[in-house]
């Protein structure tokens, strides 16, 4: 992801979150240094993925798929970027947040081997409140190159 991508992606998230990031949060992001990834066919963008490093493990800050892309190994193809990214950084674990609503990326995420480690209370925006965000997390081996 550059900042060339920054309209496509705040497009796509616009597209599918209640709460979106807004074009300056990627924009922020990308000049602080976060690493950024997106997945385009024919030109087309249909993905985008947002990682901040620490130094004992990668966050994943964001990850979209445009939604008549879902389900074609977009997000599959993202996630497992991310997962290179931190096996290439020597980062032991990548770790993110998800809306306990969210059953289908709780059930992605499981699938590609993340565990539930945490609960943060009233991280999101909804609607009506707040909701809270479960934390998850793959351990990633430390000599898995």
């Amino acid at each position: 992801m550059t900042a060339a991508d920054v309209d496509e992606v705040a497009a796509i998230e616009s597209r599918v979150q209640s709460f979106p990031w807004t074009r300056k949060n990627f924009a922020d992001g990308l000049a602080a240094g976060y690493r950024g990834w997106v997945v385009r066919r024919m030109g087309a963008m249909l993905g985008f993925a947002l990682v901040m490093d620490a130094p004992d493990m990668a966050h994943l800050l964001v990850i979209g798929v445009r939604p008549d892309a879902q389900r074609q190994g977009v997000g599959e193809r993202l996630l497992r970027r991310c997962i290179d990214h931190c096996r290439q950084a020597g980062l032991p674990a990548l770790t993110l947040e998800v809306r306990p609503s969210n059953e289908r990326a709780i059930a992605f995420y499981r699938r590609h081997g993340f565990a539930q480690v945490g609960l943060r209370r009233g991280y999101y925006p909804a609607t009506q409140g707040r909701e809270d965000a479960w934390i998850m997390t793959l351990a990633l081996a430390a000599d898995a190159a």
